[in-house]
């Protein structure tokens, strides 16, 4: 490994210990080796400090930073990212799942294609014990040369975990930082996909667990939620009607923001409209990890098989 190492991960954690040292094995089984792993711990009360503590003392590549309090989600994410040096960088979930060739195959697209500025690969939602529930296929436009193409298709669109690819450092570093409104992490990703075209991997990499303990499950109120992501935002100053604005003003932000020409501008505000008014609508908002699951036994594809540290789970 050089001394700085290509790509950085960030892994922003509060209490993980149930899931964590899986997640661990698979980032640290990648075959592409590369990198550094800055995990921040958010003040955890379990054993999270326990594991991180001991996994970095296995390998050099693990640097852990534990915070005195909890400063809520989306600070938490920011700041991995500042503390990250590598010219690529990704977000890692402490409850997620990560095939051997993930970062290898994002890698390799992200230097094949110079235009394209993010890199992910195709994924599925899976269950507390690792076997997949739902598995779908990227909709996204978000590989269209045209800008506003690709912000229509991240209104419009269920799907994609976008947040979770591999970014070049230097585009993310010209994004508005994470907010902790009502689904800031869309407006973010957005603000990304104006930037510039991602590039989807055909090939099932990643797997997203979906437990009742995931913050989304254990939140499921809009202002919880938030909460979540914030502490600052608990209290009067925050009801949830300025959750919602906050969110849909991030998008204007997001189109304010961005080099766009007039034409390009306008048409994204068209679609924001066009997206405002469906929202009313009784259905809008399909979530991917509500659909139908499949059985697992008929899947074709074994997460055991494809994720570092699960080997023999079938024997």
């Amino acid at each position: 490994m050089t001394a700085v190492p290509r790509l950085s991960i960030g892994l922003p954690v509060y209490n993980g210990e149930e899931y964590l040292a899986e997640s661990l094995d698979a980032l640290l089984g990648q075959t592409f080796e590369d990198f550094e792993l800055v995990i921040s711990d958010n003040a955890s009360t379990d054993a999270t400090e326990s594991i991180c503590r001991r996994y970095a003392a296995r390998d050099s590549r693990i640097r852990y930073l534990r915070l005195p309090r909890n400063i809520g989600a989306s600070p938490n994410h920011n700041r991995v990212f500042t503390e990250c040096r590598g010219e690529l960088f990704k977000w890692a979930s402490h409850d997620d799942l990560y095939a051997r060739d993930l970062l290898l195959r994002c890698v390799e697209a992200l230097d094949e294609r110079p235009d394209v500025i993010l890199a992910h690969a195709d994924q599925a939602v899976v269950d507390g014990d690792g076997r997949v529930k739902v598995p779908y296929e990227y909709g996204l436009a978000t590989a269209s040369p045209h800008a506003p193409e690709r912000f229509r298709s991240m209104l419009f669109e269920p799907g994609g975990d976008d947040f979770y690819g591999v970014i070049r450092a230097e585009v993310l570093r010209r994004v508005k930082p994470l907010d902790s409104y009502h689904h800031a992490d869309r407006t973010f990703v957005a603000e990304i996909g104006l930037r510039g075209r991602f590039h989807q991997v055909p090939e099932l990499l990643y797997f997203r667990r979906d437990h009742p303990t995931r913050a989304e499950r254990a939140n499921p109120s809009k202002r919880s939620r938030c909460v979540n992501l914030d502490p600052r935002r608990a209290g009067p100053l925050h009801p949830t009607p300025r959750l919602l604005a906050e969110y849909v003003w991030g998008f204007v932000a997001t189109i304010q923001r961005v080099p766009l020409s007039p034409a390009d501008r306008r048409e994204c505000y068209r679609h924001l409209a066009a997206w405002a008014a469906s929202r009313v609508r009784p259905g809008s908002g399909e979530r991917v990890e509500d659909r139908a699951p499949v059985d697992p036994d008929r899947f074709a594809v074994s997460v055991d098989d494809l994720v570092a540290g699960r080997e023999g789970r079938r024997a």
